[in-house]
C-alpha cells in the first residue's frame, strides 16, 4: 500500500515538500490466508511486483518440477513453529510489522529497485527479520546447516548496500540477523522481532541490494539458509518548489500537544480512509481506518516527541505535526 506524506519545509523563501512513501504489502493481492506469491509464467525472468515507489523482483523456474529461485516473494503466513525447506514463506514474527498480515520474504541476494519519482532519491529504512526456515535451523540445525553455538562465534549477517547512476554509494549498513560472538555470552541472539533498519546514510539511490554471509559456510557456498524478511519499506521523495497544502480544507486535528487522545475531524469523509501517525524516523507506528467523520486515536503509549500525522486517500494525500507531552 502507498502510504504518501507531505513534510512542509521552510528554507529561507523556498518551501520544499518531503513524500515519504510506505510499502506495506498490504493491498497487494492474495487468493486466501496463509499463501504467499507464486507466479509461473515467463520462467527466469522478472514476475515481480511493484509497492509503493520500489519494484520488487521475483523469479521462477518452471523446470524440475518448478520453483522460486530469487528475488521477493509477499507472504501473509502465520507459521512462527514449523521447521524446514516446506516453511520458506513465513516470518518468525508470525505476522507483519505492528501485526499487519502481509509482509515480504526475500531468497538470497536480492535487490530493490526505485521507480517513478523514488528513482534518484533516499530512502528512510525498513523492518526486518529472519524467516521460520532460517531461523529455526540456526536455533536448532539440520540436515543442511549447523546449529548456532557460542563456542563457534556464529553469526548471519545482512549488508545492504546503495546504487546511483549504476555505481556504489559511498556507505553500506550491516545488520547482524543472529550473533553468537560477543564476549558475553547472554548477549547471543538470532532475530525473532521486527527491528528498524535506518538506511538514510545509503543517500540519494536507484536501487539497494542485500547480500548474506554467514559463519556457517561449505564447498557450495553459505549451509545456512537463505532467506529473510522485511516489512515497511519507506523511500522518499523531494518537491523542491512545494505544493498546495490542502490539510486546512480536510481536517480539524486537535489537540495540540496531545496526551493521551488525538482527535481528527474530518471536512469530507469521501475523500480520506486512512489516518496515521509516524515517527521523526519515517515508521508507522500507529494506522486507523476512517469509518466517520471523526476519528480517535490513542497516543497514551507514544513516547514524547514530534509526530506527523498523515491523512490518506485515494485522491489525497496530507499531514500535519503534533506534539505528544
Amino acid at each position: 500500500m502507498r502510504k504518501l506524506l507531505l513534510l512542509l519545509a521552510a528554507a529561507a523563501a523556498t518551501v520544499s515538500v518531503k513524500a515519504q512513501t510506505v510499502s506495506t504489502f498490504d493491498s497487494l493481492a492474495l487468493s486466501k490466508s496463509d499463501t504467499f506469491y507464486v507466479n509461473t509464467a515467463n520462467s527466469m525472468t522478472d514476475q515481480g511486483f511493484n509497492d509503493g515507489l520500489a519494484h520488487f523482483d521475483y523469479y521462477y523456474d518452471t523446470s524440475y518440477g518448478g520453483y522460486w529461485t530469487a528475488g521477493w516473494l509477499y507472504s501473509n503466513m502465520t507459521d512462527s513453529v514449523t521447521s524446514g525447506y516446506t516453511n520458506m514463506y513465513s516470518a518468525k514474527a508470525g505476522k507483519g510489522y505492528n501485526g499487519s498480515a502481509q509482509y515480504a520474504v526475500a531468497n538470497g541476494d536480492a535487490m530493490i529497485r526505485l521507480i517513478n519519482q523514488g528513482l534518484g532519491q533516499p530512502v528512510s529504512g525498513l523492518y526486518i527479520t529472519n524467516s521460520t526456515y532460517t531461523y529455526n535451523s540456526m536455533r536448532d540445525g539440520d540436515g543442511f546447516a549447523k546449529k548456532f553455538t557460542a563456542a563457534d562465534s556464529d553469526w548471519f549477517k545482512v549488508t545492504i548496500k546503495g546504487y546511483s547512476g549504476g555505481q556504489l554509494t559511498t556507505d553500506s549498513v550491516n545488520f547482524m540477523l543472529a550473533d553468537f560472538t560477543k564476549a558475553d555470552s547472554t548477549q547471543d541472539y538470532i532475530q525473532k522481532d521486527w527491528a528498524w533498519v535506518d538506511l538514510s546514510s545509503l543517500g540519494a539511490v536507484d536501487s539497494i541490494t542485500f547480500h548474506l554471509s554467514s559463519s556457517d559456510n561449505g564447498q557450495y557456498g553459505m549451509n545456512t539458509p537463505g532467506f529473510f524478511c522485511i516489512d515497511n519499506f519507506t523511500s522518499s521523495y523531494i518537491y523542491p518548489n512545494g505544493v498546495p497544502s490542502v490539510m486546512a480544507n480536510l481536517a480539524k486535528v486537535y489537540p495540540n500537544p496531545a496526551t493521551d487522545k488525538l482527535f481528527v475531524e474530518l471536512a469530507n469523509t469521501t475523500s480520506v480512509n486512512q489516518v496515521n501517525v509516524i515517527d521523526m524516523a519515517g515508521r508507522v507506528i500507529l494506522s486507523q481506518p476512517v469509518a466517520g467523520d471523526k476519528v480517535i486515536l490513542n497516543t497514551a503509549n507514544l513516547a514524547a516527541g514530534t509526530y506527523y500525522l498523515q491523512l490518506s486517500g485515494d485522491a489525497v494525500h496530507a499531514g500535519t505535526r503534533f506534539v505528544k507531552q
